[in-house]
């Protein structure tokens, strides 16, 4: 019978000096041995694979299960991922510390338990009904739920990339020399659960079939596991191949002692890319597009540099990033400095691929700096440290300490401090050249931006002109530590003039986003903008203060609602979703509203009467409860208000919580007879009119909706008034009046083949709007 290739190479590397036996028993027993060995890498890297996609798959679902209980704020999503990254740090410390203390033997006997575990929380489900979160900071409960359903399946898959490299590490396998090569395949199992949650999952089955779906994997990865354990009980031994398989065969793992310099590096090289990731995904949401889904992109791009580095081909992975990365840095720290928003397309494509060539040249460090196998658990460990602290940093420390994404450009910088043509060292001569060049750099963008700004030079002349000490830090890409400090000086003298072409009045950063408050050029109007959407806009002409604008003008829809509305004349108004409170304007004397809004930073701005005077003038006939809107509105008594306006849904991130049957159902309870519910869709991504109808047509309402757009044979656009989508529904269609006789409104259609969102279903593909 022939032999396949691979396996004659596997043959030869079990080739060693036997102590007994004859050699045509040795030459058997090697075949026999080397026709096996070929199934073990399949299997390993399986169950890496399936343990890699039960990971990212499951982070979604925990998420989507706790939005309903505690509402939309960021801080569910922020407690989710510092509750993932514990445990991720927690199951690497335990691959660790067993590897340290047990034999493999041992260690299959206890990992064996751990396995079993989950079987006591699966299948897992977290309903709305079934717990009550505490009045006040509800994170510490969210972390002791989590744990208490999640917890130990997640652990156990945490501890996955370490455990099983490890298992295979201690056996006479001829990838034991170097099982790195495994940590891509479960790489590219989160990749594919990435891809799949938002197309493929969470489009077909509600949270219960999730659920099923997920604890079947369990147990088919519990299986994978058990005959993981079964090969390396039986083939661990102490004496390793001489020759054996190597993940790269252009890389030799490194001996070195491993010293706390060589573990600060790890932590470092693992820090900026995780830490990069979110920022560039802040910096695009918020500055450049906010787009739906856009996060993907780089959480995908973050875990492909992971495979790639590790891969078999990690060494010319490694030097492609680092050829590539002077070529995109020094273009992308122009157009941040620039704040550059245009072309769309190209100015996205250079953020993303500045991006991936920074983190694959950080991962390949990583992996060509990996130890021996036996220290493999310590180094993923200090690898899990570093990816920690850098989520940590942008979710719960950067709100904190800034007022903008000045993160991004801060670790950008620190991807090019960490950037290393080679590791040879600089000869002495060359140390002043170090510093010199980045004064010089420095000094000579501080002069540009002095001397540009005061004469009031154009944008694009400033742009002109900073080319120049961007070319002189391109030139400096041969020698890495002179290039790292270039471009630090080059960017952080910049962003320490500020960003041209901006009026900002006031600025500020919290966990739900940030917010600027801008003057127009002309100065003849203050706007409230979260991101790129714009949240409010007022005229600063005394004659206007008391104008609504923008999608609230009383020529608009809610203009048109508000005369025709019976319910309109009621006393009870509830709005949620403050802005800059435009909508009280409406406010009649004898009525009281009451704004929902989930951050009391828009409070605090929309009451500042420097920047917008509406809720002074409203005076105690508004008021405002801070938090979620649907916890909220779950405390205040049934047929509460005469109109209910729903104002949350105009930016691109939505709370998708506040748009299902189970919401729906709580507006309507909370409406008194005759009582209408208004709700504003305009959305540039996202087509929430057909998701409404269908919501309407479940809970038994009559709607219209009109769509408002500038369109020039019809007359002149008002100033100051902006496009806008909005939807009105009634329990009745008396209740509705002289809405639905007008000819700008039509009737609200339910479509059968749209799909009814609830608090177990929801799928924003399919409202996804691409232009």
């Amino acid at each position: 019978m022939e032999i396949p290739e691979l396996t004659i190479q596997q043959a030869i590397a079990l080739d060693r000096p036997f102590t007994g036996g004859t050699h045509a028993a040795a030459v058997a027993g090697t075949r026999g041995i080397a026709t096996h060995s070929s199934l073990v890498v399949p299997l390993f890297a399986s169950t890496m694979f399936l343990s890699g996609f039960l990971l990212f798959l499951v982070e979604p679902m925990a998420a989507r299960m706790v939005l309903p209980i505690l509402g939309g704020v960021p801080m569910v999503w922020n407690g989710c991922v510092v509750f993932f990254q514990i445990m991720m740090l927690a199951g690497y410390g335990y691959a660790f510390g067993a590897s340290r203390w047990l034999h493999v033997r041992h260690h299959v006997v206890l990992h064996a338990a751990v396995l079993a575990a989950p079987a006591a929380v699966l299948p897992f489900m977290i309903q709305a009904g079934s717990v009550t979160p505490p009045d006040g900071n509800p994170l510490g409960w969210l972390l002791l739920l989590l744990a208490g359903t999640i917890g130990l399946p997640f652990f156990v898959l945490s501890t996955s990339a370490s455990v099983f490299q490890h298992w295979l590490s201690r056996t006479d396998h001829p990838s034991a020399r170097d099982p790195y090569f495994l940590y891509s395949a479960s790489n590219l199992g989160c990749l594919l659960a990435l891809a799949s949650y938002p197309t493929v999952v969470e489009p077909m089955l509600t949270l219960r079939g999730q659920t099923r779906l997920w604890t079947t994997g369990y147990a088919a990865f519990v299986l994978l596991a058990g005959a993981c354990a079964v090969f390396a009980w039986r083939r661990t031994g102490s004496s390793r191949p001489h020759t054996a398989a190597v993940a790269d065969p252009s890389v030799e793992l490194t001996c070195a002692p491993i010293t706390g310099v060589r573990r600060a590096r790890w932590v470092a090289l693992a820090f900026v890319p995780s830490s990069l990731m979110l920022a560039v995904t802040s910096y695009l949401s918020t500055d450049i597009a906010a787009v739906p889904l856009l996060w993907i992109v780089p959480l995908a791009l973050y875990l492909l540099t992971f495979a790639l580095a590790f891969g078999r081909h990690s060494t010319a992975a490694g030097a492609v990033a680092r050829r590539a990365l002077p070529l995109l840095a020094v273009p992308l720290a122009l157009f941040m400095i620039a704040n550059l928003r245009a072309p769309l397309t190209a100015i996205v494509l250079l953020h993303l691929a500045a991006f991936a060539v920074m983190a694959l040249s950080c991962h390949a460090d990583l992996a060509q700096d990996r130890p021996e196998p036996s220290r493999l658990t310590e180094f993923y460990f200090w690898v899990s440290l570093g990816g920690m602290l850098g989520g940590l940093f942008n979710t719960l420390a950067a709100p904190l300490l800034f007022d903008s994404i000045v993160e991004y450009p801060l670790v950008v910088v620190a991807a090019c401090l960490l950037f290393r043509v080679s590791d040879a060292p600089a000869p002495s001569r060359r140390v002043k050249a170090d510093v010199v060049a980045p004064l010089v750099v420095g000094a000579l963008t501080a002069a540009i931006l002095v001397v540009l700004r005061a004469r009031g030079a154009s944008l694009s002349l400033q742009l002109a002109a900073l080319s120049v000490p961007a070319v002189l830090t391109f030139t400096q890409r041969r020698q890495s530590t002179r290039f790292g400090l270039c471009m630090a000086a080059l960017i952080v003298v910049s962003f320490a003039f500020g960003n041209a072409g901006e009026r900002v009045l006031y600025a500020t950063r919290t966990f739900f986003g940030v917010y600027r408050v801008n003057e127009d050029l002309a100065g003849r109007y203050h706007g409230l903008a979260h991101g790129t959407t714009l949240h409010g806009m007022q005229a600063l002409a005394p004659e206007r203060r008391r104008e609504a604008l923008t999608y609230y003008h009383e020529t608009g829809p809610f203009g048109q609602a508000w005369r025709a509305l019976p319910a309109a004349t009621g006393r009870e108004i509830a709005v949620v979703g403050l802005g800059v409170g435009t909508l009280a304007t409406y406010a009649r004397p004898e009525q009281r509203w009451t704004f929902f809004e989930i951050d009391p930073a828009i409070e605090r701005i929309a009451r500042t009467r420097e920047y917008f005077s509406f809720m002074e003038a409203c005076g105690d006939r508004c008021r405002v409860v801070i938090g979620d809107a649907r916890v909220s509105l779950g405390r205040v008594p049934e047929h509460a208000y005469d109109l209910l306006v729903l104002d949350a849904f105009s930016s691109d991130s939505i709370p998708m919580h506040l748009m299902t049957r189970e919401a729906l159902s709580l507006y309507v309870s909370r409406l008194a007879p005759g009582g209408a519910l208004v709700m504003h869709v305009s959305n540039r991504h996202l087509r929430l009119a057909p998701i409404v109808a269908r919501l309407a047509a479940s809970q038994g309402l009559v709607g219209v909706q009109e769509i408002d757009q500038q369109i020039e044979s019809i007359g002149p656009w008002p100033e100051g008034k902006s496009p806008s989508h909005w939807i009105v529904m009634a329990r009745n269609a008396a209740d509705l009046d002289r809405l639905s006789k007008d000819a700008r409104w039509s009737p609200l259609a339910a479509s059968a083949s749209t799909p009814l969102w609830t608090d177990d279903f929801s799928n924003i593909l399919s409202v996804l709007s691409v232009r």
